[in-house]
């Protein structure tokens, strides 16, 4: 099977695209490189067949997509704050670049496409675990163009003849997150500090919680929903059922690292959803889905993977470690 990863460059992505190759798959991605990092897939050069170009771009996607039969659309802006900023470039690149994707996808006669949708786009309705049946209420730009996105995508598959699957992330974290930007994540920023020593930084109370996911619980539900037969015109919440606040995901990193972490804490941004969890009942009858890494595991696993980045990067003459 020959698969397209857009925004195969990003952190999603490019663990999508090592465990494709892993699993014998051909591999293609289409990545401008804006928020992605080209030395995530300098590992699999000769392996994959690389497109730079932006997902709006219907000639780059066009030779992005020759040949494939399943398109896991990951490519996006993936932050509320940026959002917020500059609603415009977010609808673009999550609204009109889906539009883009879908139009290929008919284009080239792919099967199947998967899109990365957001549990932002509940926002803060009343109930918990959130389910697919509950309306949507985004609270940003970002969920408002991901919303828009499932709505394109199971359109245009139903126009055109493809199967289509929105899976809804919750608060994905692992290896390989960039520590280091501006709309950084926050399990990578509160690792990175908790191993350089300094304070963390908590924006509201620190009892804002969410259904924490680690990466390869998202990359398996990716691959059930690229294969698993006779499914169309899905969207189903992926996360791990159960939800932490940010000062437990501190206590957390903390214990992982050997030191308790004291916060500092900073007013709350706009946008933000005060609590998230996923009800994946849905997820597990229809795909199979089940929670391969649990939260607590999925930390200890995180704080050593940076802790090994950091060390091998401070090692002179040593090759940066690629995770």
């Amino acid at each position: 099977m020959r698969v397209l990863v857009t925004g195969g460059g990003g952190f999603i992505g490019h663990h999508l695209v090592r465990t494709l190759l892993e699993q014998g798959d051909e591999v293609s991605v289409i990545d401008d490189f804006s928020t992605g990092r080209r030395d995530r897939l300098q590992p699999y050069e000769g392996a994959i067949r690389l497109i730079e170009g932006d997902i709006r771009d219907a000639s780059a996607l066009d030779l992005a997509i020759e040949g494939c039969s399943v398109v896991l659309h990951e490519a996006a802006l993936p932050s509320v704050a940026r959002s917020v900023r500059d609603p415009r470039l977010s609808n673009e690149v999550s609204t009109s670049g889906s539009i883009e994707v879908m139009l290929a996808a008919h284009r080239a006669g792919v099967g199947r496409v998967v899109l990365a949708g957001s549990s932002s786009i509940y926002g803060d309705t009343p109930g918990l675990p959130r389910r697919e049946t509950q309306g949507a209420s985004p609270m940003s730009p970002y969920a408002t163009s991901k919303l828009a996105a499932e709505f394109y995508v199971h359109t245009l598959g139903q126009l055109h003849g493809i199967e289509t699957v929105v899976l809804r992330y919750f608060n994905v974290f692992g290896p390989g997150q960039d520590p280091a930007s501006e709309y950084a994540a926050v399990v990578p920023r509160f690792v990175t500090a908790a191993l350089a020593g300094a304070q963390p930084v908590v924006y509201g109370d620190g009892l804002q919680s969410r259904d924490f996911t680690y990466i390869e619980n998202v990359v398996s539900a990716n691959l059930l929903a690229a294969r698993v037969p006779g499914v169309s015109k899905l969207t189903c919440n992926i996360g791990c059922g159960e939800r932490y606040s940010l000062l437990d995901l501190l206590d957390a990193i903390g214990r992982s690292v050997g030191r308790q972490l004291t916060p500092r804490f900073e007013p709350a941004r706009r946008g933000d959803v005060a609590h998230s969890q996923a009800d994946i009942s849905l997820a597990s009858s229809s795909l199979g889905y089940r929670v391969r890494v649990p939260f607590a595991e999925g930390v200890r696993r995180t704080v050593m993977a940076y802790k090994e980045s950091a060390d091998t990067v401070e090692t002179p003459g040593a090759d940066r470690d690629r995770v």
